[in-house]
């Protein structure tokens, strides 16, 4: 009787164990950590030499950037005559496709260098370049090019599967001589997961009335036309997961100068570093890996690997059919209840801590091996669910044993301490939902702060320096913020993310957020003299500000999060950052912070604008100092400044062009001159309101 009690208890605690489980896999619970996992079992059991000898690399990487720089003044980017070398020499060798991961969304600055570029596309007939597809709204007056069609799939004897298929609403192209040229054309707008590591990609995308591959389906099309879309095997999102073989590196690569010159010797009759003939058959991906070209990526395998990699180990996963696959849903439900009834039942029921001890851990180990076996059979089998559920059946069943065995509870005591972490069994004895999202509706003033030519600086500096630089510059304005009783939200690069009145309430919060702008601008001005000698550059920065309600609070996915402020008035406060370029101003700060702090701090009127997005206008001002620290004559002139604006607006222009003109060395006064004197030549309409529309954001 007592062992049948004992049996019915761990029936029970399996069952319960099993529900719980299920729900959490099937509502993604611990995504993540299963992401991670896969992760480990890459990095164990992956084999560089799996990988497809026949795609390689050619990389614009450092050494080809200083090449072409210190030795032929050839500064990036490019003329695309370099490009259309690399494209000659691959045909020469008798590649089989090329591939652009690059984009040409402008034109080359350099004469014919387009043409040229063109030209050798279309004699290859087998190049691929880029399209990024978004799902933003394309601008009203961008239209898709009618050859566009060209490059989509066709559906004629072919499955393509609206799982698979992503909605887009705009694309971003490359010039129209390139595309035009081209034999075909993929996306690579492709986003990471959620901790930023690229594991899977979508494979279709719908734009218009056409669907487009992403650019390693594309390819694998190409070389087989009748290439089986619907045999790709996807996730529950209707991605293929990247089979990884290696870390960086895997694929052979070749240096882009090194193929150029190799081109050029090749022509004028003399032996070459790199023989055409070693692209014979070759799938070629060219991209970048130098640094400051910002194509590097986070992979299973390696914390930076270039896009293009990643590119080329999709290629291979597709035109070798080396997937990974996915089980059905019920053989792991098989599983999970095999794992929880004996894990339960074996608990229960063993009386001897060793043999307890040995049992658990034969438990542990069965998802292990599980696992391993099915990736070696190119399968994911889950692992954090099953192993879960091991530990969740355990503690279940060692806890009611403890309280209903007082014999047992120093024993159990006992093998937690030594073989499990305290943190993990208290979250599975009491099972608690991950840290609760979301936040609360409250007011506050946004500040960002973003350094003004920030790229032209870091691509001329080395990363140490710049790395020195930032955190010399972040700390600087972070004890400004921090002192002010600022809330920092983020670092984006070089831009700084704060807000005012959460979490402590503070109803001057607008005015604290005017102060630390002004003191971030004098102190980056104390800092100019230091940064050029130490650095070679001078740092000015720009500043937007506004107030409004915004929800606040810890965002983010169920593991990780930050507590940071979301809504309209954030985004229009980023927005006035952009447009500080646009005015020639530091700062700018909106209408509703203006109002909070115009008793405190001395601002002018910069203009009426509507920001992309958005419907209503909204007055924009620049911060000038507290008013307790303007002397008469700036006051005069401030006066006389918004005084100007007014008459602007009224358009009474010959007034504010009086106004305008004796403000001889402030730009955006002479701004307001070139305005009025082109609307005195050229009048605006009756219904002209004085807004100024921002096309950028």
């Amino acid at each position: 009787m007592y062992v049948k009690k004992k049996i019915i208890r761990g029936l029970l605690i399996g069952c319960g164990i099993l529900g719980l489980m299920g729900s959490l896999f099937l509502h993604n619970a611990f995504r993540t950590l299963e992401w991670k996992s896969w992760d480990w079992r890459l990095k164990l059991f992956s084999n560089p030499s799996h990988a497809d000898e026949n795609i390689v690399l050619i990389l614009v990487d450092q050494n080809s950037l200083d090449v072409y720089e210190q030795e032929q003044g050839v500064t990036w980017p490019w003329p695309r005559e370099l490009y259309a070398a690399i494209v000659k020499h691959c045909t020469l060798g008798g590649a089989k496709a090329v591939i652009f991961d690059v984009k040409f969304s402008e034109s080359s600055f350099y004469e014919d260098s387009d043409q040229k570029f063109a030209e050798a596309i279309t004699e290859a007939g087998n190049v691929f370049l880029t399209v990024f597809l978004s799902k933003e709204e394309a601008e009203a007056h961008t239209l898709l090019p009618p050859y566009l069609k060209k490059f989509a799939l066709s559906r004629e004897g072919r499955a393509l599967p609206k799982e698979m298929v992503y909605p887009t609403r705009s694309a971003s192209l490359d010039i129209n001589i390139l595309l035009n040229a081209a034999a075909g054309m993929g996306n690579v707008q492709i986003a990471p997961d959620g901790d930023t590591i690229f594991r899977r990609i979508p494979l279709l995308f719908s734009l218009e009335d056409a669907i487009y591959p992403v650019l390693s389906l594309a390819v694998a099309v190409f070389l087989d036309p009748g290439f089986k879309i619907d045999a790709i095997p996807v996730d529950d999102s209707g991605r293929m997961v990247i089979r990884y073989h290696g870390p960086s590196g895997t694929y052979r690569a070749y240096s882009a100068a090194a193929v150029i010159n190799s081109f050029v010797v090749q022509q004028e009759g003399n032996k070459p570093q790199i023989p055409a003939e070693r692209f014979k058959d070759k799938i070629v991906l060219v991209g970048f890996s130098a640094p400051g070209l910002l194509d590097l990526k986070a992979s299973p395998l390696a914390a930076v690997m270039t896009g293009t990699e990643i590119h080329a180990t999709a290629i291979d996963n597709l035109i070798n059919q080396d997937y990974v696959r996915f089980h059905p849903k019920i053989t792991l439900f098989v599983f999970l209840a095999l794992l929880a009834f004996v894990t339960s039942l074996g608990v229960t029921l063993i009386h001897r801590i060793w043999q307890i001890i040995l049992f658990t851990l034969l438990c542990f180990i069965l998802p292990m091996a599980a696992a391993a076996a099915a990736f070696t059979l190119g399968y994911w089998f889950e692992f954090i669910i099953p192993e879960l559920t091991v530990l969740s059946a355990f503690t279940v069943a060692a806890l009611l044993n403890y309280h209903t065995e007082g014999r047992q509870r120093r024993f159990i005591k006992r093998v937690f301490h030594h073989y499990l972490s305290r943190h993990v069994i208290e979250q599975v004895i009491e099972n608690p939902s991950l840290l609760k999202l979301g936040g609360d509706k409250r007011e506050v003033t946004s500040f960002f702060m973003d350094v003004a030519k920030f790229t032209t600086i870091s691509e001329r500096l080395s990363p140490e320096e710049l790395v020195k630089l930032l955190n010399e510059y972040l700390s600087e304005m972070t004890d400004i913020i921090l002192k002010l009783e600022g809330t920092l939200d983020k670092y984006e690069g070089d831009a700084v993310i704060a807000f005012w009145n959460a979490p402590l309430d503070l109803p001057d919060h607008a005015v604290r957020a005017c102060r630390a702008s002004i003191q971030c601008l004098k102190r980056v001005e104390e800092l100019k003299d230091h940064f050029r000698k130490r650095y070679g550059y001078e740092i000015s920065i720009r500043i937007g500000l506004n107030s409004g309600p915004a929800v606040v609070g810890n965002m983010g996915s169920r593991i990780r999060f930050d507590y940071t402020a979301i809504g309209d008035t954030i985004n229009l406060a980023s927005r006035l950052e952009g447009a500080c370029k646009q005015y020639g101003v530091a700062n700018l700060m909106g209408e509703s912070t203006f109002q909070e702090v115009k008793d405190f701090i001395a601002a002018r009127r910069v203009d009426l604008i509507r920001v992309v997005g958005k419907v209503q206008p909204v007055p924009i001002y620049e911060i000038i100092d507290e008013w307790e620290k303007l002397d008469q004559e700036a006051r005069d002139s401030l006066e006389s400044f918004n005084r100007g604006v007014e008459l602007y607006q009224a358009r009474k222009w010959d007034e504010a062009l009086d106004l305008f003109q004796a403000l001889e060395d402030d730009k955006l006064a002479q701004m307001y001159v070139e305005r009025i004197v082109r609307f005195k030549q050229a009048p605006p309409g009756d219904d002209w309101t004085g807004i100024t529309e921002l096309t950028k954001k």
